[in-house]
């Protein structure tokens, strides 16, 4: 097995407070120029929520029922959490694990997909905050959107969507999966697929159709589907991902679809940009145009979610050969370690840890 001294997961972090919100926000946005005053206009979407983002409960939940999972897979090993954006700060995280005497640790990353944003950053931010000449190795595991642990539990919380329609508009709804829009010069430049870019939308697409294959397979019904975007951030002149999920709604109402199930499969939990952006704004969308709409919960602490991580785990601590690593598309599973120049920052180049470059 291979030698590992701790688990580290890695995620966005989220304000916990009012106080909070508007340094979280210079936070996520520093070296931008996004005067204050935005940042401020911003945080306003947090106070409909008491200035607290559910996603630092919603990792704690996921390491309290991670932890013992791995504990009966007979992996003894102490699972650590850092943000990039607020408490606990990878860079604290990790001193503690360097003033522990850990050597190799293995990242758990709370993003699915290859993207800057989805990725590179991460691995930025995790090469910024190791201690200096601190001989700390960090290792991450592997992108898992076609993992069965991550597709599953989003196939089963669909069909439960589904069955909160009314009973005319079920059979006919339209299936919507959304996730984050990030700029197109982002997304074609994200991966390394039959050559660069263009692994942000394949990897959506490819789950998309998996998820809609699984229920097709517990329904019995063929539904369409649309891929869409929200949470565009970007000024009006740069162009991003379309279309937006608002906007979809409204052509789904035009068009006379009796229904539709939002299925934001571009998350692990249900945190800010779900719960406000879909069950917030997106709802409001659908309840004014009269168009009923339920929404599917993203993994979060689905036990087939918590068992995919274990296995994740072991595939790294076995190392498993490709042939046995568990992938449901033609695109998995995807490589531990990112290709050259692979989702480069469009800021410039920055040092990153976990890839070959």
């Amino acid at each position: 097995m291979t030698d590992y001294d701790a688990i580290l997961l890695v995620s966005f972090g989220g304000p916990e407070g009012p106080d909070d919100v508007v340094p979280f926000l210079e936070n996520v946005t520093r070296g931008r120029g996004i005067p204050r005053e935005r940042l401020v206009e911003v945080g306003a979407h947090y106070a409909l929520f008491g200035g607290v983002s559910p996603i630092n409960g919603q990792n704690r939940d996921l390491l309290d029922a991670l932890r013992p999972a791995l504990v009966d897979a007979g992996v003894d090993l102490p699972v650590v959490w850092g943000n990039r954006n607020w408490d606990p700060y990878l860079n604290d995280t990790l001193a503690e694990l360097q003033s522990a005497g850990a050597h190799r640790v293995l990242a758990f990353v709370t993003s699915a997909y290859s993207s800057y944003s989805g990725c590179r950053q991460y691995r930025e931010n995790l090469a910024a905050a190791l201690p200096p000449e601190s001989g700390l190795q960090i290792e991450r595991i592997r992108q898992y959107f076609d993992h069965p642990g991550f597709v599953e539990p989003f196939i089963a919380s669909t069909v439960r969507a589904l069955a909160e329609l009314p009973d005319p508009v079920r059979g006919e709804a339209r299936l919507v999966f959304t996730t984050h829009s990030i700029p197109t010069a982002a997304a074609d430049a994200s991966g390394a697929l039959d050559g660069p870019g263009g692994a942000y939308l394949a990897q959506h697409r490819a789950v998309a159709t998996l998820v809609a294959d699984g229920v097709r397979a517990e329904t019995g019904v063929d539904y369409a589907w649309d891929l869409v975007f929200q949470s565009r951030s970007g000024p009006p002149t740069q162009p991003w991902l379309e279309p937006d999920i608002s906007e979809h709604l409204e052509e789904l109402s035009v068009e006379g679809v009796p229904g539709a199930v939002i299925v934001p499969i571009g998350f692990v939990s249900d945190h800010m940009e779900v719960v406000y952006d879909l069950d917030t704004l997106a709802a409001e969308t659908a309840r004014e145009l009269g168009l009923p709409v339920t929404r599917a919960a993203t993994p979060g602490t689905d036990p087939r979610f918590v068992a995919m991580i274990v296995d994740l785990v072991q595939e790294r601590l076995q190392d498993r050969p490709a042939a046995e690593r568990k992938a449901l598309s033609p695109l998995g599973p995807w490589p531990e370690v990112c290709a050259p120049g692979c989702c480069p920052n469009p800021r410039g180049p920055r040092p990153a840890l976990c890839g070959s470059d």
